[in-house]
């Protein structure tokens, strides 16, 4: 079978099977870049979302789009790393984005360790096949107060590391699309993606998942930071989110809205 895709340029994503990731893929895909993912396996409670991550791209490629997706098992990491996305001892907390009440979630140096790998890939990728390549992550606005990992601040300083140390990092640059949107801009922007990828929005979202505290059988608690701010995010946009939830879209939202006000 043809891929639909008429390539102009490459680039590697960190794919997580979360909403923002997700987004990225189909922003990329609908600008015809070749797209390369990694995918890791950090020893997160909510590793559900790297099967809804397989989910989304067996149904890309079913309708012949190419995406080239890696998982990394780093697992374990959890033996070194203090976080309530990974200690088992310790809850994630429920409740909104707020500074006090998230920082237990914050895994330590995740995104550098993510960054290091994607940017080794994307020089290999460029030295094996002669040319030039971009790396991006899903990073966006409402991270950068509780996560310092994903301030432009940040990457600028570790995309400067990661050029000062390798030869033949000028043909790898950095493109962080929604580094100055928010959630509702990347649920807009995965909105109009879908429509020029003539892709159905809904199956592809209700392929991702948000929650840091999902049920055995990935539903969704509503309850979560991650949680609240994607309900809102779909909100904004007039929409209902198509993933499941433990109680009724109805419930969760007003639970959400609750929360901000």
């Amino acid at each position: 079978m043809t891929e639909k895709n008429n390539f102009s340029k490459t680039v590697v994503i960190s794919l997580s099977g979360g909403l923002d990731s997700t987004s990225l893929m189909l922003h990329f895909l609908a600008k015809k870049y070749k797209v390369y993912g990694l995918s890791f396996d950090y020893g997160q409670k909510h590793k559900i979302e790297l099967q809804r991550l397989k989910n989304n791209v067996d149904y890309l490629k079913s309708i012949n789009y190419s995406i080239h997706v890696k998982h990394i098992d780093i697992s374990d990491m959890k033996k070194l790393l203090y976080s309530s996305l990974t200690t088992e001892e310790l809850e994630v907390p429920d409740g909104s984005y707020e500074l006090e009440n998230m920082v237990s979630t914050v895994v330590p140096n995740r995104n550098m360790i993510f960054f290091s790998l994607i940017a080794s890939y994307a020089l290999s990728l460029s030295k094996k096949n002669e040319t030039e390549i971009e790396i991006a992550l899903g990073a966006h606005s409402g991270d950068h107060a509780l996560y310092p990992d994903c301030t432009p601040e940040f990457y600028e300083k570790a995309f400067a590391a990661f050029k000062e140390g390798n030869w033949g990092s000028e043909k790898v640059s950095i493109n962080m699309p929604y580094i100055t949107k928010n959630k509702s801009d990347i649920v807009s922007d995965a909105l109009i993606s879908c429509d020029l990828l003539k892709l159905d929005f809904n199956q592809i979202m209700k392929n991702t998942l948000s929650s840091y505290e999902p049920t055995v059988d990935g539903k969704s608690s509503g309850n979560t930071s991650t949680d609240i701010e994607r309900i809102l995010a779909f909100h904004d946009n007039g929409i209902v989110d198509p993933i499941e939830y433990t109680s009724s879209w109805e419930d969760v939202l007003k639970n959400a809205l609750k929360n901000v006000n």
